[in-house]
């Protein structure tokens, strides 16, 4: 999976759970909230003042390694 900025958070979890734990360690601890389920990675991060270009960076780095 290629992750962008308007990847949806409940399309990342779909595809494999684990990138729960990528989303957590960047502070993004609302994974199991179901109105994250429907945002995109840019709009997510967004509210919680996270880094998005660092956070897709990290999420292909995940995929990479899969």
């Amino acid at each position: 999976m290629v992750v962008t900025r308007d990847t949806v958070i409940g399309e990342l979890l779909e595809t494999d759970i684990n990138t729960a734990r990528v989303l957590m360690e960047a502070g993004m601890h609302c994974v199991g909230c179901p109105s994250s389920i429907n945002e995109s990675l840019a709009e997510a991060c967004m509210v919680h003042g996270i880094n998005v270009d660092s956070l897709v960076d990290a999420l292909n780095a995940f995929f990479a390694e899969e």
